[in-house]
């Protein structure tokens, strides 16, 4: 009886070999990608801890402190541990404040996404002139930053002085909650749609300029999902209603959380934010306290945008789907 053994070494021992050297090659390019991230966020980082981490070390400071001013124009900060906070909050307009640029939040943060997403939806068809249109939608987006949104700003505001002294009118809404009602008079409607309606359609103007970042986040993600996909939903007899609600929604599910918290964060740090102008009007004002009172108010207010994003990304991220690619 003969037996036949498999043989030690060899081929065996190459693919053992090519085997680890190619486990070698996917760890160092793992390991580039790395570093390209690195030099990437780099100039960030340096600013980050050089200039801003500075910075909001001194804000804290500021927040549990009192400042002295001596007679040759030095300052003197003294502890005063969590005074500057109960006076913040002791402060019922920058609470009612507070809790109103909640609730407009609320109303303008699903008109925001569900905007961007049916342009982006709408954008996402074969048509004439995609790139063009494209391109006029995200137009908003570098009109409101930086010097051009003063120019903007201060343009609109004198127009509508000039508006008002010719006109002899004071309105500045498109509609009103009347016009609404007049149009659900025959409909089971409550009084919060009603305002919600009316706030969307005279805010129209500011949530065209501020879903120009979210439509291309929405258009990526669309771009993203297989064609074969609607071409077997097709072949399966599925409308474009059902293809919508149970692949395209789900698919781009990922793409809601990350516009939800990017449009959480812009709109509570907005300089049209309530709570931002009101913080900047204590700063200003040293009968209130001045910066150390404001710099309560603003570190409050971090902590309960913190709160906000964690809970409500939490949330919405308990619903998002994600693909597998093995």
């Amino acid at each position: 009886m003969k037996f036949h053994l498999p043989a030690i070494g060899g081929k065996g021992k190459s693919k053992s070999a090519g085997g680890q050297k190619e486990r070698y090659r996917i760890v160092s390019l793992d390991r580039k990608k790395a570093r390209a991230g690195w030099l990437f966020v780099l100039p960030f980082v340096l600013g980050f801890l050089l200039i801003y981490l500075p910075i909001i070390w001194q804000s804290i400071l500021y927040s549990f402190g009192k400042i002295n001013y001596l007679a040759d124009g030095g300052i003197i900060r003294e502890n005063v541990m969590f005074d500057n906070y109960v006076t913040a909050l002791s402060n019922s307009d920058f609470v009612d404040t507070l809790l109103s640029g909640m609730k407009q939040l609320a109303l303008e943060i699903p008109a925001i996404l569900f905007f961007s997403l049916f342009i982006a939806i709408l954008l996402n068809q074969k048509m004439v002139g995609r790139a063009a249109f494209r391109a006029i939608f995200f137009i908003p987006v570098i009109l409101a930053t930086g010097l051009i949104s003063g120019i903007d700003a201060s343009t609109q505001n004198a127009a509508q002085q000039a508006n008002q002294i010719a006109t002899g009118a004071t309105v500045s809404s498109i509609i009103s909650t009347e016009d609404i009602k007049g149009l659900f008079s025959n409909m089971v409607v409550g009084k919060e749609l009603v305002e919600y309606v009316t706030g969307f359609v005279n805010n129209i103007f500011d949530i065209v300029n501020r879903s120009g970042v979210q439509m291309l986040i929405f258009l990526a993600g669309l771009q993203s999902i297989s064609p074969s996909v609607y071409e077997s939903c097709e072949m399966e007899g599925a409308s474009a209603w059902e293809t919508f609600w149970k692949i395209t929604l789900p698919m781009i599910s990922p793409m809601i959380l990350v516009n939800f918290v990017y449009t959480l964060i812009d709109s509570f740090t907005a300089e049209s934010n309530g709570v931002m102008k009101f913080i900047s009007g204590v700063y200003n004002n040293t009968s209130q306290g001045g910066m150390v009172v404001a710099s309560a108010m603003s570190w409050f207010y971090f902590l309960v945008v913190i709160l906000i994003v964690a809970v409500l990304g939490a949330v919405v991220g308990s619903f998002v789907f994600y693909q597998r690619r093995d």
